[in-house]
């Protein structure tokens, strides 16, 4: 088998896979809306005016047809910064309800933590607003459920951050996992490494002003408990508003995964994990293993002690490995020669990434707006990308193998 390794950056990659064929087809060929006109100005509000959320906002900032006209936020620091980065037209608010009482309002971004999203997001679509809602899109598998129902029944069009559903070389691995060019995967391993420790002097650095602070508010539905700086700055990793490793990263690899081979959940989850370095509740340091119904296994590992390799997935199939991350893309095939002093060839395809794929994901949402499509990212795919973290969460929490129904929703043993 001859090996062709192709180098290509961005631009190259996407003259020459004519934005990788039909896979990607859903980003264009968009008809104009009945609710929003080609040239009409897209009026954005931002609830939750965290680091993620404020990030996305710059994104979607980026283009030319968007307006920021409200932010909102429980901490005002977060509220008055993202307000200068909107714009003097944006108008600070405190309870995301006014924001949606607003008729001007066309869309919402919602980046606040998990355990808010739900609320958010039924609101909002029951007021007529488009959303892009951050992953992971809930905070239980019930939660999820309930917004699947509330967009359907609305129609609104809901993109979720699951962000490579948008980006070219993850759906060219799509496309390249469908040609059958990986022959018979069986087995999948995906990872994510965070350096938590090393980041731990961010919070003594940018103490949070408890008086600026609407804590009642922020808590939502979640038990009354006294205010922490470890509970309100690293929110991810206590039950009561997220659910660790798996919900924060593994949803985004989860979904690749599904998508790449067709499969909506597993049938299957065992996660064992612990607390070898943090005083939080959910493990930093954790390993799940999936069984699904096309016979092939998924593994994660995944801890915040070190940040070398990232994070990323690897597809291994009978005729090829697909070696994919978010800065590239890479498909060594079987029965080539190795390279000398290593234990792989040279990949038969390489195709580089040179930016980051929320921008192709928050453009997409806006085209839907328009077109009244689905995105790429929609509901469904959100929700199933969640749903297989939670059931990760669940082994983890009964300590056994545990056995899904997806039809059901609920564990059979």
């Amino acid at each position: 088998m001859e090996t062709r390794k192709r180098d290509l950056t961005r631009r190259e990659f996407l003259k020459e896979t004519a934005v990788a064929g039909a896979g990607i087809a859903a980003l264009g060929g968009l008809v104009p809306s009945k609710v929003l006109g080609a040239n009409d100005r897209i009026r954005l509000a931002l609830l939750g005016c965290g680091g993620r959320g404020s990030y996305d906002m710059t994104v979607f900032l980026g283009n030319p047809e968007v307006e920021v006209v409200a932010v909102c936020d429980v901490y005002e620091p977060h509220r008055l910064k993202a307000q200068k980065i909107a714009g003097p037209q944006a108008q600070a608010y405190l309870d995301y309800r006014q924001v949606l009482d607003r008729k001007d309002v066309d869309a919402v971004l919602i980046g606040s933590p998990d355990h808010w999203h739900k609320q958010m997001l039924i609101d909002a679509v029951h007021a007529g607003k488009d959303a892009y809602c951050e992953k992971p899109i809930m905070h239980s598998i019930p939660e999820g459920v309930e917004m699947v129902k509330a967009v359907k029944e609305t129609g609104r069009v809901v993109q979720t951050g699951t962000q490579q559903r948008s980006w070219p070389h993850w759906v060219l691995g799509k496309q390249l996992v469908d040609d059958g060019i990986l022959g018979k995967v069986t087995f999948v391993h995906t990872y994510w490494y965070q350096n938590y420790v090393a980041n731990r002097g961010w919070m003594a650095k940018h103490p949070v002003n408890f008086a600026e602070l609407n804590w009642k508010m922020w808590l939502g539905d979640a038990p009354d408990q006294p205010f922490t700086e470890e509970k309100y700055v690293y929110w991810r990793f206590f039950w009561d508003f997220g659910g660790g490793i798996l919900t924060d990263l593994l949803t985004h690899w989860i979904d690749v995964i599904q998508w790449y081979m067709g499969q909506p959940a597993p049938m299957t989850a065992t996660t064992t994990g612990d607390l070898y370095l943090m005083k939080w509740q959910c493990p930093d340091t954790i390993t799940a293993a999936y069984e699904y119904p096309d016979n092939f296994m998924v593994t994660f590992t995944g801890a915040l002690n070190d940040s070398i390799d990232d994070g990323g997935i690897e597809f291994r199939g009978t005729q090829a490995t697909l070696k994919i991350d978010r800065a590239h893309l890479a498909v060594y095939p079987e029965g080539v020669k190795w390279q000398p002093g290593k234990n792989y060839p040279e990949p038969e395809i390489y195709v580089r990434s040179e930016h980051d794929g929320t921008i192709d994901n928050v453009r997409n949402f806006l085209d839907c707006m328009r077109s009244r499509k689905s995105p790429n990212a929609n509901i469904e795919v959100g929700f199933e990308a969640a749903r297989a973290s939670w059931i990760g969460n669940i082994a983890l929490k009964r300590g056994l193998k545990t056995v899904w129904n997806a039809q059901e929703e609920k564990v059979v043993s």
